[in-house]
């Protein structure tokens, strides 16, 4: 008889030919246990996803009383249901005025695609301005965006109209002009390593957006929701977008992204022609329970209030010669070494000893650090140990 990783390989699409082939049975908390009841410390929250943990039970319970309520009953928009109602009331209330519209959507990459689209036919105009080294899915529209050309060469061609400057460059900015639809960029860049721009730069680019008529969307998929430090990252810059996309953390563990509008720009997708973006499962009642739960969770737990210190302390306690830079924002943070090789030896003997961390797609010599926020300080001090560990072993080999 084959076992779960045979049948794993066998049945199931690989996406790398040295997929991680680690098989759990439970998690709790900040900790995944396999089948042998070996912890693993999260400390990648399943790529940002679960910032409150694993099985935390205010969300448990939300899924089990709507799983006996009712689930899918027909495309997003047209029936009234409770879940979607209630978690567009409560993020609605946490945002600023024009962020008054959401819509829900599956995952990330479909709300890239749904707010491209708004910004098209709500401005008329199809050109787009994305960043290098950006991040914002693998559909064909999020990946026409995405700034790394290796990744998306094989797939072309891809959306036209399409063009790229430089993360937090002013200079760069020139290129918004009247026919430009949006800018996309994320309010911090994840997967090039985790790089915070300036605070002038944001300000700048608020400022050209709005003179030029340009809409401006702002990717928080990975940064919303605490893990910045502040409940939406663009809350550090002061500044506040015409379209704003989540999704990761926003689920509670369950899958649901959305992309938020004022009432007057979202309406742009009613009408010339009617249901300008549909979706089936979007909004899942199921989804939006766990999700309404999950903030309730962040905001009556304060958890956003304590990751500015959980930061500080990770950046107390990882010093090593081998560490060139840490960089990030609250619990975003990116680990500098030297090559790709080197890091991945490490990250390879970190989870071997029950901490789990990752690499970054456009900087691969760069280690992942973004723990669900409950996290405590004598967890981060043990995580630590255990990078600093794996480093002066493979330092010293």
């Amino acid at each position: 008889m084959l076992t779960l990783r045979q049948l794993f390989l066998a049945n199931n699409a690989q996406t790398t030919d040295f997929p991680l082939l680690l098989e759990f049975e439970r998690a709790e908390g900040v900790y995944m246990y396999d089948k042998q009841g070996k912890a693993y410390l999260d400390l990648i929250s399943g790529i940002g996803v679960s910032n409150l943990g694993h099985s935390n039970p205010h969300v448990i319970n939300a899924i089990k009383e709507q799983v006996d309520k009712y689930m899918h009953l027909m495309v997003y928009g047209e029936y009234v249901q409770t879940p979607q109602v209630r978690f567009a009331e409560k993020l609605v209330s946490l945002l600023p005025a024009n962020l008054s519209s959401v819509y829900f959507v599956n995952s990330g990459a479909e709300a890239v695609e749904g707010a491209l689209k708004l910004a098209k036919r709500y401005t008329g105009h199809s050109q787009i301005i994305a960043c290098h080294n950006s991040y914002h899915g693998s559909t064909h529209g999020a990946l026409s965006v995405m700034g790394n050309e290796e990744y998306k060469q094989a797939y072309r061609p891809l959306l036209p109209g399409i063009n790229f400057i430089r993360f937090d460059h002013i200079g760069d900015l020139q290129m918004i002009t009247e026919e430009t639809a949006c800018v996309i960029i994320e309010t911090v860049q994840g997967e090039a390593g985790i790089r915070v721009p300036d605070k002038a730069y944001m300000q700048a680019l608020r400022k050209h957006c709005t003179e030029t008529g340009t809409l401006l969307i702002l990717d928080e998929i990975q940064a919303a929701l605490g893990r910045t430090g502040k409940l939406f990252a663009f809350e550090h810059f002061d500044i506040v977008p015409d379209i704003l996309l989540m999704a990761k953390a926003l689920g509670g563990g369950m899958p649901v992204g959305a992309f938020i509008s004022s009432n007057k720009i979202m309406g742009a997708l009613k009408e010339n022609p009617i249901l300008g973006h549909i979706t089936t499962f979007g909004g899942h009642p199921v989804c939006c329970a766990a999700g309404l739960a999950a903030l309730e969770v962040l905001l009556n737990e304060n958890l956003t209030e304590a990751v500015e210190a959980k930061s500080a302390l990770f950046y107390k306690l990882l010093v090593h010669p081998a560490i060139k830079e840490i960089r990030g924002k609250g619990l975003m943070l990116a680990i500098e070494l030297e090559s790709f090789e080197f890091n991945k030896k490490v990250i390879d003997r970190c989870i071997e000893n029950g901490v789990v961390v990752d690499w970054f797609l456009h900087c691969s010599n760069s280690m992942r650090i973004a723990p669900p926020l409950i996290i405590t300080e004598g967890e981060i001090r043990k995580a630590c140990e255990v990078i600093l560990e794996a480093i002066n072993y493979y330092q010293t080999a």
